[in-house]
């Protein structure tokens, strides 16, 4: 099994907030009609940070949604990360995956 993560911000690149929760709504049901089912971490936005190559860092505030899948269909994740770099605004977005074992 597999669990796919997908790191989402609270913001635009101009720091402007999302101005309402239909962004994660759509990402919500996407993933539900995809595969089944979701968890999302929008009530305690974490805090993302990363050193660009010029050496400024960069913050921001991000929920996450997660699935778990029997495989993973990286061409559809590729488009999928595509898609939601362009929905959400930004230069680009981490998607993770990682094998897990049910115990």
């Amino acid at each position: 099994m597999f669990l796919v993560q997908l790191f989402l911000p609270l913001r635009n690149n101009e720091g402007q907030p999302f101005s309402d929760r239909g962004f994660f709504d759509e990402v919500r049901a996407e993933l539900i009609n995809c595969f089944g089912g979701v968890t999302d971490f929008l009530r305690s936005p974490a805090d993302g940070a990363g050193k660009h190559s010029h050496g400024k860092t960069n913050h921001d505030e991000i929920v996450i949604f997660e699935v778990i899948t029997e495989s993973v269909d990286r061409s559809w994740w590729a488009e999928h990360r595509k898609t939601l770099t362009r929905r959400f605004r930004q230069e680009d977005l981490i998607i993770l995956c990682s094998v897990v074992e049910r115990l």
